[in-house]
């Protein structure tokens, strides 16, 4: 017989339960932020908090010189939130998801608000600039030798790698023996104890660059030439590798008149501010601009331009044809294969799984430059061996076809490796009770593997479809985009939007960073709008199978 004590200041000892004063209260929380840190923690803690008022010192320098005083404001109240954040123990789930979420603005939101913002204006070649900046370099672009011009004795220097590092101008002045530093921001004077000039003017060291050797300078001869540094006067230019002149801009801006004049043709260039560009009367431009906001015209001009318009569409139906034709097709080749190694009766299915992974475990880059080569038409592994002379990528479908299939190829061992997870997790009871009750194995896989193949899938198949409307590399390293119109070189047969984007934002008829950003927006809606609807099917469609 068991007797249990009880009494005043006494407590039940039934064994297996706790005692009734250890017992949480409902509704009440047991407080878990009073754990010891560890050493290794707070060690952990105090680098990485470190780390963060480390960068956000050393971004707030270029904010407060650019005046960025709302970015700085922002810098700093983000430091101190995150400092009264993991300083303190509250707050526990808020310092899981505030990392990520950092992140997420940093590297998906803020490119998306730059790249909508870019949409609206004209940025690009001869437009990326301030009107400052544009009418500066206008002015040393046009700098010619006039006659008594002064001359200067020349050093080529760098303050980085003699190879590729930044040119700079050592020039001493004949009248004073001055020595001064030129580059595209203009001269600075240097201390003569810090410089060394050899008879005739000739820098041989000076503290803080490196003084090129004739052979140096001869590599980078182009660059020399086209360097302009701007003066009071004008400019500065080289005249070869050892001296240099003060020319004089023979296109002056007039801000009475808000123009450009060119003292030698007479020509008035007066400044557009639509446009963002000086233009004469009779439309003739000046190549150098400045970025203006520019309002719907980028994306009307997509719909209205028939230059633009008819490549565009053609070129968006062809994009939604690769994406599901790759998405669909590696899925149903790599569902298949999967099928047939489940199957209880298939032998060496390791040795295979690992045979039939091979292409998603090589570099994807050089796979699609050898699967181009093996499309060669003189030389390809595929004419050779079929006895076929098809010229696959100088014809629209061949091309077509081609770069289906290299995907196809490139593509359905990630749907197999998927799918055979996803067939094993499906019980094999429901299969056999199908077979019991009469069913065809087409009739079972049709009404049960297929449906929850489906449902474990449906949002892998979605992020596939995705990737591959943007697959860039798929196109550029095998076809470029060819076959190429005759009227259209722009715009080839294989190309998807994101490369006719990328031509466009890097052709060499120049860049149109703002066009080409309305178009990746165009882009980004159809993906997102064919993802939300998709999602939301697979819902239903999970609900359905539940």
């Amino acid at each position: 017989m068991r007797t249990s004590l009880s009494g005043p200041g006494s407590t039940s000892t039934t064994p297996g339960r706790e005692p009734a004063g250890s017992r949480p209260t409902p509704g009440r929380r047991t407080a878990r932020h009073d754990a010891p840190i560890t050493p290794a923690g707070l060690a952990v803690k105090v680098i990485l908090l470190g780390l963060t008022a480390g960068i956000a010192v050393w971004a707030a320098f270029p904010l407060v010189a650019a005046g960025a005083w709302v970015g700085l404001a922002l810098l700093v109240a983000t430091t101190a939130g995150l400092g009264y954040l993991y300083l303190g123990r509250r707050h526990v789930p808020a310092k899981y998801l505030v990392p990520g979420t950092l992140f997420l603005i940093a590297f998906q939101v803020l490119p998306v608000l730059y790249t909508a913002s870019t949409s609206f204006t004209n940025f690009g070649d001869g437009h990326r600039g301030s009107k400052d900046e544009a009418i500066v370099a206008i002015q040393t672009a046009s700098v010619r030798q006039v006659p008594g011009s002064t001359e200067y004795a020349l050093t080529i220097a760098t303050t980085g790698d003699p190879a590729g590092g930044p040119l700079v101008f050592l020039v001493t002045d004949p009248a004073t023996g001055a020595v001064s530093a030129g580059d595209g921001d203009g001269l600075r004077p240097l201390d003569p104890a810090e410089v060394t000039v050899a008879a005739g003017g000739r820098v041989t060291e000076a503290r803080g660059y490196t003084v090129l050797n004739v052979g140096q300078a001869s590599l980078r001869s182009q660059e020399i030439t086209d360097l302009v540094v701007p003066t009071a006067g004008g400019a500065l230019r080289s005249s070869g590798l050892s001296r240099a002149y003060q020319g004089t801009a023979v296109r002056a801006y007039d801000a009475d008149c808000d123009c450009v004049r060119d003292t030698e043709t007479g020509r008035v260039y007066p400044a557009d501010a639509e446009l963002g560009s000086f233009v004469a009367a009779d439309g003739e431009r000046l190549a150098q601009g400045w970025q203006v906001g520019v309002g719907l015209r980028n994306f009307t001009r997509v719909l209205t331009d028939p230059a633009i318009s008819g490549p565009f569409f053609g070129t968006l139906v062809w994009n939604f044809a690769f994406a599901v034709g790759s998405t669909g097709g590696t899925f149903l080749l790599g569902m298949f294969i999967a099928l047939a190694l489940h199957s209880p009766r298939m032998r060496g299915t390791n040795l295979y799984r690992v045979l039939l992974i091979l292409p998603y475990a090589m570099p994807s880059f050089a796979m699609l430059l050898i699967w181009r080569d093996m499309f060669n038409t003189d030389f390809g592994l595929i004419n050779n061996v079929f006895g076929l002379g098809v010229d696959w990528f100088g014809g629209e479908w061949t091309a077509r076809f081609a770069v289906i299939l290299v995907q196809l190829w490139l593509g359905y061992p990630y749907m197999f490796l998927v799918a055979t997870g996803a067939l094993q997790a499906i019980p094999r009871e429901l299969t056999e009770a199908t077979s019991v009750d009469g069913a065809s194995p087409w009739q079972s896989f049709r009404a049960v593997t297929l449906p929850l193949l489906l449902v474990a899938l449906s949002p892998l198949l979605i992020a596939s479809f995705a990737f591959n409307f943007n697959n860039f590399n798929a196109i550029y390293l095998t076809t470029e985009g060819a076959p190429f119109p005759a009227d259209n070189p722009t715009n080839g047969a294989t190309d998807l939007l994101i490369t006719y984007t990328y031509r466009l934002a890097f052709g060499a008829q120049g860049a149109e960073f703002g066009f080409a950003a309305a178009i990746s927006l165009f882009i980004f809606t159809i993906v997102a709008v064919v993802s939300a609807v998709s999602f939301r099917r697979t819902r239903k469609q999970e609900e359905v199978y539940a």
